[in-house]
């Protein structure tokens, strides 16, 4: 790499800002005096912890001095049979995070190539770009928070050696058909590749017409990336995989950072594959509150946008910053989208259990009836 590169990237870093989260539990319970709270803020599962992986968590806390197994093969086995794709494809990472950072190592080359994606998108996928001295490009979302392919295709260019989209998307929920995706991929470059982000796919309903998983193995340049942080619920262990050609497979195996999946978290990714009755009750307890909020706040005159996934996001009838404080008053996180977004009417709400999505909505009442 060319000293003009590496001064270009110096310059990147100190660009950035660190990552930061909402507010956490802790936080707000000193914050207000609070005994308890409900985070509806970060996508998480609302189940908590499936009791298989709580098991297999005590199982092999005595081997967390060993290393895990070269290349997790038991994981990839497992990720392989429940999913129904070919083993040589799969590629496991610490998150879904990591996939992402070794795809764009291996696929673009500094002051060469560019990536393309929608504005907004992960922060990851330009944060890792520009990390890596690549010129990042984004075009809006239309107005509704859907895909404008035409846009996006007007910065493709033959340099062009990634394509990010995510869906669902965040932080609206919307998935474009999957007819529209192979579409886009066959107006791509030959060497470009396309990874589709489908981290909340498992939560939509009707996923053939929805999801690339099951496709992607009729395409040389199309990667799929899957999470365990969310339908999971193994946020807090971070493990993520990418499904590809074989070829490619072998490249980011190639330049892998030894053990990059800690042994705990392989053996709770195995452990909630089997666990089927966790899974059905995770994806039966979000459609149904995605529905019931929907209705709900739809009454309250919120705007809310269709979702696919296990949040949604609202346009709220009053400034979202004010209820967002006041919902913090009475020991609710949501996330407000002013920050990253500027957006200052919507909300982006994870989905609860049964409870307490009804305790948000009451809350809700309480404070807009007092307005």
């Amino acid at each position: 790499m060319s000293s003009k590169v590496c001064e270009a990237i110096r310059a990147e870093v100190k660009s950035f800002s660190p990552y930061t989260a909402g507010k956490s539990i802790d936080e707000v319970k000193e914050a207000y005096g609070l005994d308890s709270i409900i985070k509806l803020a970060s996508n998480e599962n609302p189940l908590g912890t499936s009791p298989r992986v709580q098991d297999a968590i005590k199982l092999y806390a005595d081997h967390a001095f060993r290393y895990a197994q070269v290349g997790t093969p038991h994981l990839i086995e497992a990720i392989a049979q429940y999913f129904h794709i070919p083993e040589d494809s799969i590629v496991t990472g610490n998150g879904s995070d990591e996939v992402i950072d070794m795809l764009i190592r291996v696929k673009a080359t500094p002051g060469k190539n560019n990536i393309v994606a929608f504005d907004p998108c992960f922060s990851m996928y330009k944060v890792q770009s520009r990390l890596c001295g690549i010129e990042f490009r984004q075009t809006p979302l239309r107005d509704d928070f859907t895909f404008d392919w035409d846009n996006l295709l007007n910065l493709v260019d033959e340099n062009t050696s990634i394509v990010f989209i995510t869906t669902p998307d965040n932080p609206s929920g919307y998935a474009p058909p999957v007819e529209e995706i192979i579409s886009l991929h066959s107006k791509l470059p030959k060497e470009c590749l396309l990874v589709v982000d489908e981290a909340y796919m498992d939560f939509a309903e009707n996923l053939d017409s929805y999801s690339m998983l099951p496709r992607f193995t009729e395409y040389e340049n199309i990667c799929v990336l899957r999470t365990f942080s969310k339908c999971f619920g193994l946020a807090g262990l971070r493990l993520g995989f990418g499904a590809m050609h074989p070829d490619l497979a072998e490249y980011l195996r190639r330049i892998r950072a030894p053990f990059n999946v800690n042994i705990l978290a392989e053996q709770a990714g195995i452990a909630v594959l089997k666990d089927t009755p966790f899974i059905e009750e995770t994806l039966r307890v979000t459609r149904e509150g995605r529905e019931y909020l929907t209705k709900e706040l739809t009454e309250l005159d919120f705007n809310v946008y269709p979702s696919l996934a296990n949040f949604i996001m609202v346009e709220a009838p009053v400034d979202g910053s004010y209820l967002n404080e006041e919902l913090l008053k009475r020991g609710l996180i949501i996330r407000p989208l002013v920050k990253g977004y500027n957006l200052s009417k919507h909300l982006r709400i994870s989905i609860g259990t049964a409870r307490e999505n009804q305790v948000l909505i009451s809350a809700l009442k309480e404070i807009l009836n007092a307005e």
